[in-house]
């Protein structure tokens, strides 16, 4: 798996229905390219499948949280890419400013989301890290 795929799959995860038109646009890849990508995840189990998120599914990660991460060295891609394999992480931002990263979190409980973040802290190349619960969303 390469940045293409990884990014992909990013973009898969934030709305799998995303057209291969739209997809290629944002990844700057063919449509050829990405579908044979896509069905080689496919294939090989990478992708198990393609679902629909509800307000139930935001339901069962009552516990969300912001972590921004100090990060040092080159060692970026391959961080996010550690970070994408734990279960509560929703999405990896980079950004500016004080924090390399922000890391979306949502967890079933506070247990949960306390483990994750330990284990999130314990990544070689993490030097700093401070985590913000989110109380409520309020749609614009």
């Amino acid at each position: 798996m390469d940045d293409t795929d990884t990014a992909l799959l990013a973009a898969l995860r934030r709305d799998a229905r995303t057209p291969l038109a739209e997809l290629a646009k944002q990844l700057g890849r063919s449509r050829a390219t990405l579908r044979a990508r896509i069905e080689r995840m496919q294939a090989d189990g990478t992708i198990r499948g393609f679902t629909v998120l509800t307000r139930e599914d935001v339901a069962r990660s009552p516990v969300r949280g912001l972590m921004m991460l100090g990060i040092e060295g080159a060692g970026t891609s391959r961080l996010i890419h550690r970070l994408q394999g734990f279960v509560p992480v929703r999405a990896v931002h980079s950004t500016n400013g004080k924090w390399d990263l922000i890391v979306e979190l949502g967890a079933a409980t506070l247990e949960e989301l306390d483990q994750t973040l330990f284990a999130i802290r314990e990544l070689p190349g993490i030097t700093s890290s401070e985590t913000n619960l989110l109380l409520s969303t309020r749609a614009g």
